[in-house]
């Protein structure tokens, strides 16, 4: 077959996949409950789900190329996705066969223009890792290069050949199960699936451009220049292009190797505390973040010494940070929602943190909040302060019953995705990860609320210049609050005060078209049996009530879908 022939296959394969999961999720969760058949569609639900992500690990693995990008970045998202899929793909790695390394060489001195042993007095054919994308291997400068760059050992990392290809062909099949999924108004209402796909997309760009991963690099080791808990590597750009990326090589302690952090004498427990101090400051201080911190990407180096810092305040090890091909930023405006949503789950406000959930532009402005609230509340009076272990120790059913409870309350409301706030959830999702897999005790909040005083301290005028303009705000209320009592009063006496409660109005409207639905449905089932009845004896009258009950069945389908996009223009 074909190169051509190939990537059609694959795009094939892709939309496949994706749509036979669609039809079979629209047919369990839409139409089955639609005929109450709700239960019969909840009772296999979990191995459903389980089953369909096995199903994607294997195409992902098969395929490689963004497909695996997608189920990683599918496995973090705790938020949004059932436990039974995350769980699935949380270990979905890059599982590719590594590429013959005639092709990588002819690959790399095509980019380099020299050949690899002019480039290099030695490189290994040997990978160090194969990826879905690109592959590593250890090599030696030469003489020349070593004397200029004042480095001996590196890494060389080249990319698949056809990559570019593969890319392209993936996101062309994603962009279109985007659109499929942009009309259904359950995902539509959620999130703008055309939208996110082009920012996967701007970031799988990004993830195959070497140049741009290594000024990458360097900008995030100039945000922690006077910093000794954080390391980059050095880049030697002489050797590097868009597509050959070559840097030194700081292979340490992968930062969940507990073992090996043990026997390093560094405490796992101290290495959880600091490394969310660090992701932490990326979010919240530096507004440039690693959005791909999982373990093969952060190594603990040792410096010699007990760990952790020194009576003279030295350090004894620092985290080395790799792969700088998917990075984020976070803008000045979501910034300081973040530092203000930050502050409010540290002190357990559950109003706080619903206007800090609006402020960075999750929720619209037109979102009637105040379930949210009391939502938000029961949930930090319940479970604020525990940690992963406790965590683990509370009745299942009470998660059920909060999940359901917030489930109803979240799917009210218009949510939307700022820019780059899924990476922040994907980092976010990893870091939380990996600091519980180095720690089981480990407690978030022991590291959010210290955290959060010191963001405190650090908004000190800014604070002031908020309760100074709420007091302005408060002031202005009392003011104006005798003439709008004054017109309260008058419309209550000409009676032209009318009180809206849209939430209600919406649930009425809603059981008024589920009535006429089921009435449609129990019509259609009683004109299918009298028609299958009477063909007995009379075929016509019967076949006429078999052909007429099709429209009470398409009422019973479509009448909830055409009720909510409204009147036609």
């Amino acid at each position: 077959m074909t190169d051509v022939g190939n990537m059609r296959a694959r795009s094939r394969r892709i939309l496949r996949f994706a749509a036979r999961y669609l039809v079979q999720t629209w047919w369990y969760e839409l139409v089955l409950p639609r005929f109450g058949l709700a239960r019969v569609a909840a009772r296999n639900r979990s191995a459903r789900l389980q089953r369909i992500a096995q199903n994607f690990h294997v195409l992902a693995v098969d395929l490689g190329g963004l497909m695996i990008k997608v189920g990683q970045f599918m496995s973090s998202r705790l938020d949004v996705l059932p436990p039974e899929i995350t769980r699935e793909l949380e270990g979905l790695q890059d599982e590719v066969p590594p590429v013959p390394f005639p092709a990588i060489r002819a690959l790399a001195e095509a980019e380099l223009g020299v050949t690899l042993e002019r480039a290099f007095s030695f490189i290994d054919p040997t990978p160090l890792a194969a990826a879905s994308l690109g592959q590593v291997h250890r090599a030696r400068l030469s003489e020349t290069d070593a004397a200029d760059t004042g480095l001996l050992d590196v890494v060389v990392k080249i990319q698949r050949p056809g990559i570019s290809t593969i890319v392209d062909v993936d996101l062309s099949a994603l962009r279109r199960v985007a659109r499929w999924l942009s009309h259904v108004r359950l995902v539509s209402d959620r999130v703008d699936m055309p939208a996110l796909v082009e920012e996967f997309a701007f970031t799988s760009l990004e993830e195959i451009d070497y140049l741009h991963e290594a000024a990458s690099a360097e900008r995030f080791g100039q945000d922690f220049s006077d910093d000794a808990r954080v390391s980059v590597p050095e880049l030697v750009w002489e050797r590097t292009t868009r597509r050959v990326l070559t840097l030194q090589d700081v292979t340490a302690i992968k930062i969940n190797d507990v073992d090996g952090l043990r026997a390093a004498g560094i405490d796992p427990s101290e290495v959880a505390d600091d490394f969310a101090a660090v992701m932490f400051d990326q979010l919240f201080v530096n507004g440039y973040f690693h959005a791909d911190p999982h373990p093969g990407n952060i190594f603990v180096t040792p410096l010699g010494g007990a760990s952790g810092p020194g009576a003279e305040g030295s350090r004894s090890w620092k985290f080395t940070f790799i792969d700088f091909g998917m990075m984020g930023e976070v803008p000045d405006a979501l910034r300081q929602g973040l530092r203000k949503l930050f502050i409010a789950a540290a002190s357990r406000n559950g109003k706080g943190m619903v206007d800090g959930i609006r402020e960075v532009g999750v929720l619209l402005p037109s979102a009637d909040t105040a379930e949210l609230e009391r939502a938000m509340t029961k949930l930090f009076a319940r479970f604020g302060g525990m940690g992963f272990a406790e965590l683990q120790d509370v009745d299942p059913r009470e998660f059920r019953a909060f999940a359901l409870e917030f489930g109803d309350v979240v799917r009210s409301l218009p949510f939307q995705l700022p820019e780059n706030f899924l990476l922040i959830v994907r980092a976010m999702s990893l870091t939380s990860g990996m600091c519980s897999s180095l720690d089981p005790a480990f407690n978030i909040w022991n590291s959010v609320e210290p955290y959060s005083a010191q963001l405190i301290r650090a908004e000190g005028g800014n604070l002031v210049q908020a309760a100074a303009r709420q007091a302005v705000s408060v002031a202005g209320i009392i003011a104006r609050l005798p003439q709008r009592l004054d017109n309260l009063t008058t419309r209550i006496e000409e009676g032209t005060v009318s009180v809206q409660t849209p939430r209600l109005e919406r649930r009425l409207g809603a059981l008024e078209r589920t009535g006429r639905q089921i009435v449609s449905a129990v019509l259609f089932a009683a004109l299918l049996i009298g028609g299958i009845v009477l063909r007995a004896e009379d075929v016509v009258i019967g076949t006429v009530l078999v052909a007429v009950s099709a429209l009470p069945l398409l009422h019973a389908l479509f009448a909830g879908i055409l009720a909510r996009r409204g009147p036609l223009p």
